[in-house]
């Protein structure tokens, strides 16, 4: 088994819903034009995806319009629970 390389000075460590044991290290390894995004099991890497540069912002819109749509389907969720809540409606 190969050992764990600390995170590039560009880099950070996601910690998974089901648990601790569980992470998505991210990369940036600018001397290659790449970000890698590799998954952790009880500090055993499972896998790895290498994404080139220029696809980065891509994945970035799509991260940035799944929240977007997740913000708005709960304002709609809490404004049907309350109505004029989440649309900027002032108290009386």
């Amino acid at each position: 088994m190969a050992a764990v390389r600390p995170l590039p000075q560009q880099g950070s460590i996601f910690i998974d819903a089901r648990g601790a044991d569980r992470a998505m290290r991210v990369s940036w390894h600018e001397e290659s034009g790449l970000v890698v995004l590799s998954l952790w099991r009880d500090n055993v890497c499972t896998g790895s995806f290498r994404l080139a540069v220029d696809e980065v912002p891509a994945l970035i819109e799509l991260l940035r319009a799944g929240l977007v749509h997740s913000y708005e389907s709960a304002r709609d969720r809490l404004e049907s629970v309350e109505p004029g809540v989440g649309h900027g409606a002032e108290s009386a």
